[in-house]
């Protein structure tokens, strides 16, 4: 039996699990931008996700300098208003169980890393609305993909996601999913030019961490593998 655990394999393995265990949601980030070719890199790497019939639904504008900070403006002005979200795709109805468990062990964790004490409502809302400053980035991808693929569309959206992540953590550069930045889509629409036929699925923040700053010096934990995969055999 020939095994097909080479040499040249590990390394290619020992380098992914590398990546994944570095890669972690980036919260507070330095202002100097990604250049323009390295940003290309990242692009270049993602677009070789896998997509269902090599369809490849994602859309991505990318956004920096004079139109982000008017689209940063206008997010943090509608989140301080407390205007309820509208989002174009479903979110989660609610977090049961070990989902809400892993949910709140995040969330008080960064609480935790930023001072914010239990039951302190006014820092809880201060931090929660970092989202809609992008944490600092100065870069953000908006991705869409067409209404009309529905879920697999969505489904290889987040394989790209996930992708783009792991290139950026590659070349040093940190990001942060968030799907709250799709909670107004007319607000992303009057600053981007997002078809109509288009389905506004997340944002991504990026640039260069602060590594200084306290948000940033906690990491989440994972599952143990038998907890999420059932062995039949």
């Amino acid at each position: 039996m020939v095994s097909v655990c080479t040499n040249t394999v590990t390394a290619d393995f020992t380098c992914l699990d590398g990546l994944l265990r570095r890669r972690h949601s980036c919260r507070a980030f330095l202002p100097q931008p990604v250049s323009r070719d390295v940003i290309r890199q990242i692009l270049a790497t993602a677009q070789r996700t896998a997509s269902w019939c090599n369809a490849q639904p994602w859309q991505v504008h990318m956004v920096s300098g004079e139109p982000l900070e008017s689209l940063r403006s206008d997010l943090m002005a509608r989140a301080s208003a407390n205007i309820a979200p509208s989002p174009e795709l479903d979110w989660p109805r609610e977090y049961r169980g070990v989902h809400q468990t892993r949910r709140r062990e995040c969330g008080w964790a960064l609480y935790q890393a930023t001072g914010v004490r239990k039951g302190d409502r006014e820092a809880a809302a201060r931090q929660g609305r970092e989202n809609f400053r992008l944490f600092g980035a100065p870069h953000l991808a908006v991705v869409c993909s067409d209404g009309f693929l529905g879920t697999h569309g969505v489904m290889d959206c987040g394989a790209w996601v996930s992708n783009f992540m792991l290139a950026a953590t590659a070349v040093g550069v940190s990001a942060i999913a968030q799907a709250a930045l799709a909670s107004w889509p007319d607000l992303l629409r009057k600053h981007l030019d997002i078809g109509a036929e288009n389905r506004i699925i997340c944002g991504i923040s990026f640039g260069f961490e602060d590594k200084e700053h306290v948000a940033n010096r906690f990491r989440t934990s994972r599952a143990p593998i038998d907890d999420v995969v059932a062995w039949v055999e």
